[in-house]
């Protein structure tokens, strides 16, 4: 049981000298982030469209 409360009060400790990211910062990097997996989804998609024409013309 001690370990136990040990190692929630050392992740209390580390979290504290966590650098969490400002209200900017953290807004900035969510769009960065929601903008990089739309285009990643896109182009994957485009692809697998791509992809899947082109072995619908091979076995016609």
């Amino acid at each position: 049981m001690q370990r136990l409360i040990n190692f929630f009060r050392d992740t209390g400790r580390e979290m504290r000298k966590v650098s969490w990211p400002k209200r900017g910062e953290l807004i900035r990097y969510t769009i960065i982030v929601i903008a990089t997996v739309t285009v990643f989804a896109l182009f994957f998609a485009v692809l697998d469209l791509g992809i899947s024409e082109l072995i619908r013309l091979i076995l016609e």
